[in-house]
């Protein structure tokens, strides 16, 4: 039932974004031929004509549109009718090819709105993070941090922790023995290596039954995340390299000793780099009876687990007033559709793979799991931030979407005339084959997702 929740949610605001071109073309008396829900792709699964618009629902229900006579070849509607978009003043086709976006915003401000009155509160964004439970083997460093069930957890290698994954990241970031290094870090280790070791070379492979002496290495450097990290809006790209396998077989056979026997395979720079891979910290400090205590560093283990059960209490902030409703609305939209434009902008530098982008498939499955667990209002609320969401994705200057017709009355603007219909029909019909080949890679991205559990089951 969530998840059917979800889709209706969505497609409400698929039919907004609709509603809101419709609409604006109405008001211009702009002639409409079709109001379609889903993209013209596959079969049509309903299609009626209310008035002197055809109301069409396709199988492929990804988008929507609003469809005039200036798209048909052969309408016949006269070239000159006043009714035709493409007679219409500039500033009339921006509003009406703007009205979606604008409806989608209008859509998502309501919705919080609506959340701000409905529950009386709004979330903050924050967590406050307690120590549930101790759950690792007596071998683990956190039973000799001193940490207890029942502290709270603020601050991680002095970084304040607030967001809701902020210690899995520093937790998973700091594994131990990961098979990567700092090439720095690697070159300062292996100049104590030289000096202990003046005989060899860097790239000498050191002749069987050698003794090396190797240095006493302090744990690698502890990790500092940054607040778009830790509340994942940015991926975090440590400036690491990978050990070879040779590489990590030598640094499990020398944990912990203080020389080795050469077999006539490793070179001394092998042995830095082996050397190197080993424990980042966590310097943690937690909120026990009003006092703040700092532990003794504790470490993640190879899968990046520090053994422990979190209990997580988000802060929400109370609606007092309408118009305490009205600001904090304001408020929590704005941080929303901030992290969205941090994540956009990851994803067009390349900071964010491909391999990450996801779309309606797996929105819906979260959305449903997030009311399941959450309740209906953080459902609602999810509903707004995608709404924003659509509407800077359909304002992108790219040809298909609405910023990219945006462009073309731009350039027809600056240049007096219109763009040649021919070379902006190509254009467009390019843009939007890319369009859809994007559709249906998020769609296997999506799909790749939700099998992947299945198939680590069997």
């Amino acid at each position: 039932m969530s998840v059917i929740i979800m889709i209706l949610l969505i497609g409400l605001l698929i039919l907004v974004h609709e509603l809101g071109h419709l609409g604006a073309a109405l008001l211009f008396k702009v002639k409409v031929d079709k109001f379609g829900i889903g993209l013209p792709i596959g079969p049509t699964l309903w299609e009626k004509k209310v008035g002197n618009i055809t109301l069409v629902v396709h199988a492929f229900l990804f988008g929507g549109y609003v469809s005039f006579p200036d798209d048909d070849k052969d309408s016949e509607l006269a070239k000159d009718s006043p009714e035709r978009l493409m007679n219409k003043p500039t500033w009339q086709r921006a509003i009406i090819f703007s009205a979606g976006v604008i409806a989608n915003v209008i859509c998502a401000y309501v919705l919080v709105l609506l959340t701000a009155f409905m529950w009386g509160n709004l979330p903050s964004g924050q967590f406050d993070s307690y120590v549930k439970e101790i759950v690792a083997e007596k071998t683990q460093s956190v039973w000799e941090s001193g940490m207890q069930a029942g502290d709270k957890i603020i601050e991680i290698n002095s970084t304040p922790i607030n967001s809701k994954y902020g210690i899995n990241l520093y937790a998973m970031y700091s594994a131990s023995f990961d098979g990567k290094v700092n090439e720095m870090t690697v070159s300062q280790n292996y100049e104590k290596l030289k000096s202990i070791n003046p005989a060899f070379k860097e790239n000498e492979i050191i002749p069987q039954g050698a003794i090396v002496k190797l240095p006493s290495i302090p744990y690698e450097g502890k990790i500092i995340l940054s607040k778009n990290v830790l509340n994942t809006v940015e991926l975090f790209k440590p400036n690491e390299v990978k050990l070879s396998d040779q590489q990590i077989k030598l640094r499990d056979e020398i944990k912990d000793k203080k020389f080795m026997e050469a077999n006539g395979k490793y070179s001394l720079n092998d042995l830095a780099y082996a050397i190197t891979d080993g424990k980042k910290p966590l310097e943690i400090t937690v909120s026990r009876n009003g006092k703040e205590v700092k532990l003794k560093p504790l470490y993640s283990d190879k899968d990046g687990l520090i053994g422990i059960t979190l209990d997580r209490k988000e802060k929400l902030i109370p609606i007092t007033s309408i118009k305490s409703a009205f600001t904090e609305s304001y408020r929590y939209l704005y941080n929303e559709t901030k992290s969205m434009l941090i994540v956009l902008k990851q994803l067009f530098t390349g900071k964010i793979p491909l391999k990450n982008m996801h779309g309606v498939v797996l929105i819906t499955k979260m959305g449903g799991d997030i009311i399941n667990s959450e309740g209906i209002f953080y459902g609602i609320l999810l509903t707004a931030v995608i709404s924003m969401n659509l509407a800077i994705l359909n304002i992108l200057p790219i040809p298909a979407l609405d910023g990219g017709h945006l462009v073309f009355l731009l350039i027809e603007k600056i240049q007096g005339k219109p763009v040649d219909e021919e070379i902006m029909n190509k254009i467009m019909t390019v843009f939007f084959s890319l369009l859809i080949i994007l559709l249906v890679f998020v769609l296997f991205n999506d799909i790749y997702v939700l099998i992947q559990p299945l198939f680590a089951a069997k």
